[in-house]
């Protein structure tokens, strides 16, 4: 019987995968490893440390520890010898060790291997944004029939897919794969390791413009994901999006389509009933799926959607979408979206004593700024947004920021705190903006050049800024490390 904390995978193979030259120590080289990580903190016996020369570190320098911790296998760009010359690593105390020419593509090449030697369904998730958020949905519905693995935190790259696609083990039955980009080319590669089964996008937006220039780019890039999909892959769309509208055919299929039923969708959600900030209601319309042995028939059946705003009513119609391609019936799917919870750094509200956070610093740009100042006028007390600013968006960015800052005073949101160099614009949109209703000091509007002057700020008058009973938004791009600005806030909420 297969041991399941082991890989069905050899070192032998590893070798052939990556062509790379084995050096065995003590072993054939075809019993199977237990893991492959490039993060020597996660070497477990038997498994395969990557080295890899980083900004601000050199994997190599690591490797006599991950010997000790019963590594089976050093993938290396540099010998024995000169890891001895750098490291003082003597050459002689290495065990099994495989050198390439690069390492991070002999992970690349090591995971698409071993993605071929897989039979389990994968779903891969792309889209400008809501891809965490409804790969959470997606992992959650299937999890009620399956045993899903689902992609970690950020890992959703060059580097996050292959370590994503090795954690499979002999007990999942489904992985939920998410897959971002910044560029064109980058989805044509992330395709051709994870050859995604179900292929499932969540919106074109305004993101990464720098490099793809316009929404129809940002469509071409994120459609390689069907590049290297399975040749009896279904595709999942959301039909509220112009763009992905434009998509009749892929290999041959008529895509499926989800959303609010603007368009003739499969999957729809209708009688949306908000509750604020901690969800909706709302009755979910499928369509029947051709060889959907359990449901013959078209099904109508009330869900509640634990996140709040109507863009997580879409998320959860993806994944029902997905769970019906792959057998779920409506009781699975209801009681799997009832069940699905936010995770940090994306609208996650967090209740202290004195006010209510809606952490949603992990990342921004135009379209999730919007929906999550959407969602922050949800709340029934004072509103404050603290927003930063939005990266890689090219020539537009200064517009950009300042039609965000334009929307939040639209929105109704009582204090606005602009942070960041490109946040100026946004600042200056706000106050471009102010209703004659309300004043700027009534809709307080505020600049700090840095994350630092709002952190002093706070520090001083924390009661004028973050009144009692209030609801706080956190968000910006991930470079600003807004987290630093949500701890203080938990702190000093408590």
């Amino acid at each position: 019987m297969m041991d399941l904390n082991f890989m069905n995978l050899s070192l032998c193979e590893i070798e052939n995968a990556s062509g790379g030259t084995l050096v065995l120590q003590g072993t054939d080289g075809k019993g199977q490893v237990s893991s492959v990580v490039i993060d020597s903190r996660l070497v477990t016996t038997g498994g395969v440390f990557l080295a890899t020369v980083g900004e601000r570190v050199d994997g190599h320098r690591f490797i006599a520890d991950v010997y000790a911790k019963g590594a089976s296998l050093v993938i290396t760009e540099k010998t024995p010898e000169q890891v001895e010359a750098e490291h003082g690593i003597k050459a002689d105390d290495w065990g099994s060790y495989l050198l390439v020419k690069d390492s991070l593509q002999a992970l690349k090449d090591i995971a698409e291997y071993y993605r071929s030697k897989l039979t389990i369904p994968i779903v891969g998730i792309t889209g400008s944004v809501g891809k965490t958020s409804t790969k959470e949905f997606i992992a959650g519905v299937l999890s009620e029939q399956y045993q899903v693995l689902k992609t970690e935190g950020n890992f959703n790259n060059e580097i996050g897919v292959p370590l994503t696609l090795l954690r499979i083990r002999p007990e999942h039955e489904a992985a939920v794969v998410e897959m971002g980009i910044s560029d064109f080319g980058e989805m044509h590669r992330l395709s051709k390791m994870a050859r995604p089964n179900i292929c499932v996008i969540t919106n074109i937006g305004q993101c990464h413009l720098e490099n793809l220039k316009t929404r129809d780019g940002i469509l071409k890039a994120k459609t390689e994901i069907f590049d290297f999909m399975a040749k009896d892959g279904e595709v999942c769309l959301n039909g509220e999006d112009d763009k992905l509208r434009t998509v009749t055919e892929v290999n041959g299929k008529k895509p499926h389509f989800f959303g609010l039923g603007a368009f003739p969708e499969e999957v729809f959600a209708d009688e949306i009933q908000g509750k604020g900030l901690w969800g909706s209601d709302a009755m979910l319309h499928m369509k029947n799926v051709q060889g959907n042995a359990q449901e013959a028939a078209d099904m109508v059946t009330p869900i509640h959607v634990p996140l709040p705003g109507v863009h997580m009513v879409i998320n959860a119609a993806a994944a029902a979408c997905v769970a019906r391609i792959l057998g779920l019936n409506s009781e699975q799917i209801a009681e799997g979206i009832g069940k699905v919870s936010a995770i940090g750094g994306r609208n996650n509200l967090i209740r202290l004593p004195h006010y209510t956070l809606i952490d949603d610093c992990y990342n921004a740009n135009p379209v999730s700024m919007k929906a999550a100042l959407n969602l922050l006028a949800m709340a029934d007390t004072e509103k404050v947004a603290i927003l930063g600013d939005m990266f890689e968006l090219g020539s537009n960015s200064d517009t950009l920021h300042a039609e965000v800052g334009a929307y939040a005073v639209q929105k109704g949101i009582d204090r606005i705190y602009c942070v960041g160099e490109n946040s100026r614009h946004m600042y200056e949109g706000a106050q471009k903006d102010v209703s004659k209703a309300r004043t700027e000091e009534q809709q307080m509007i505020r600049y700090y050049a840095t994350r630092e002057e709002l952190l002093e700020d706070l520090a001083k008058n924390q009661e004028t800024l973050i009144p009692e009973g209030c609801t706080v938004l956190i968000k910006a791009s991930h470079g600003m490390v807004f987290t630093e600005v949500l701890e203080y806030l938990k702190e000093a909420g408590e």
